[in-house]
C-alpha cells in the first residue's frame, strides 16, 4: 500500500516583544535605512525571559496546529523538533515539547540543521509516513536567538538580522496521488562550515568557556556575509529547479514560492530569476526577521491565515543555512 503525507494543520507563535530598527539604533551604530537596505528587515520579535522558552513557544504553535488539524496531542505518533537554540545543551527540546503537550511514549527527533531545519524535518516526517510507520507526525520549529547575539556595534552584523519565534505543522497519512508532500531534496557541504557558525562553547577545548572568549567576542556567532550570500543565491536556485525537474514541472506550474527568510535581497533575487509575480512569492522577514528553522513554517502559516495559501496550490520551499546545508520541498496544499 502506497502512503503519502499532507499538511492538515499549521500554527505559529511570536513573542510579544517587538524590536524595531529604531530600537536597535539606541544600542549600536546603525540606522533603520542601513538595516532595511541590506536585509529588508524593519522589526523582529525577542522572547520574554520567564515566559518564553524554545519548548513553550513550540507548544503554543503546536496546539494551534493540532486544533486546526482537528487532532488531540495524544493522536500524534512522533515529533520532529528543529532548532539551533534548544532549551538545554541536553536533552533536546523534543522531549520538553512532549511534556508541555502531555504526551508520553512516542519518539521525539531533534534536528540541528539551522535554516534548513524545516525542510529536513519535513523530509524525515514524510519518509516515516510513507513507510507506514506513523500516521500523524508533529513538526515543531522554534528559535530563541536574541540572547545569542550581542546588541552592540561589535555584534551588529548578526544582531540586526535574527529574531525569535516558533511554528508547527501536522503531517498526516493519506493515499491521494499528487496531494501533500510531493518530494523533498536535501544537500550539505561541510567545506564551508566555519563561514557561518558559533564555535563556543564547544567540545574542542578542555575548558569550554573562558574569560577571554567573553572578552574577544569568540563566543558570538560569526558569519562571512559575502560568502554566505554568494553560496545561498546559487543553492536556492538549484534546489528549486531540482524539485521541478524531479517531478516534470516548470516554473509556471508553481503557485507560490515560500523561501527561508534569510535576507529580502535573496528572496527578491530568486523572484527575479524565476520571473515570478509578487503574488507567487511570499516574504515576512520584514516584520519577523530571520527566525532560522521556524522561518518557512512561520511564513507558510502567515500566508495561510491571510488567505494567500489555499488548498490545491503547488508550493516550493527552498532553504539554505549554516553547515552549509540546503534543500527544498515541493508541496501540493
Amino acid at each position: 500500500m502506497l502512503y503519502r503525507s499532507k499538511i492538515v494543520g499549521m500554527g505559529m507563535y511570536l513573542p510579544e516583544n517587538v524590536v524595531t530598527n529604531h530600537d536597535l539604533e539606541q544600542l549600536m551604530d546603525t540606522s533603520d535605512a542601513w538595516i532595511v537596505e541590506r536585509t529588508g528587515i524593519r522589526e523582529r520579535r525577542f522572547f520574554t525571559e520567564g515566559k518564553d522558552t524554545t519548548a513553550t513557544m513550540a507548544a503554543e504553535a503546536s496546539r494551534m496546529a493540532l486544533d486546526r488539524a482537528g487532532l488531540k496531542a495524544q493522536e500524534i505518533d512522533a515529533i520532529v523538533f528543529a532548532t539551533l537554540s534548544p532549551d538545554y545543551y541536553f536533552p533536546g527540546s523534543g522531549v520538553l515539547l512532549m511534556r508541555e503537550l502531555g504526551i508520553v511514549g512516542i519518539p521525539a527527533f531533534d534536528l540541528r540543521q539551522q535554516c534548513a531545519g524545516f525542510v529536513y524535518a519535513l523530509s524525515l516526517a514524510d519518509a516515516y509516513i510513507r513507510l507506514g510507520h506513523y500516521k500523524n507526525v508533529l513538526i515543531a520549529c522554534s528559535e530563541i536567538q536574541s540572547n545569542l547575539l550581542e546588541l552592540s556595534t561589535r555584534g551588529r552584523n548578526m544582531a540586526v538580522i535574527f529574531g525569535d519565534g516558533a511554528a508547527a505543522v501536522v503531517l498526516t497519512r493519506h493515499q491521494q496521488e499528487g496531494l501533500g508532500v510531493i518530494s523533498t531534496h536535501l544537500h550539505a557541504d561541510g567545506t564551508y562550515a566555519e563561514e557561518l557558525y558559533m564555535a563556543h562553547p564547544g567540545c574542542r577545548r578542555k575548558v569550554r568557556i573562558t574569560p577571554q572568549m567573553l572578552e574577544d567576542g569568540s563566543m558570538l556567532p560569526y558569519m562571512n556575509g559575502n560568502a554566505v550570500f554568494k553560496h545561498a543565491i546559487v543553492r536556492f536556485m538549484e534546489v528549486i529547479y531540482e524539485a521541478l525537474e524531479a517531478n516534470g514541472l516548470q516554473v509556471e506550474d508553481l503557485d507560490m514560492v515560500i523561501p527561508h527568510q534569510a535576507n529580502l535581497r535573496i528572496s527578491k533575487y530568486i523572484q527575479e530569476q524565476l520571473q515570478l509575480p509578487d503574488e507567487k512569492m511570499y516574504n515576512n522577514i520584514q516584520w519577523v526577521g530571520n527566525t532560522t528553522a521556524a522561518s518557512i513554517p512561520l511564513a507558510m502559516c502567515e500566508a495561510w491565515e491571510k488567505g494567500l495559501l489555499r488548498p490545491g496550490m503547488l508550493v516550493c520551499t527552498p532553504a539554505f543555512g549554516s553547515g552549509f546545508v540546503w534543500g527544498s520541498a515541493l508541496i501540493r496544499m
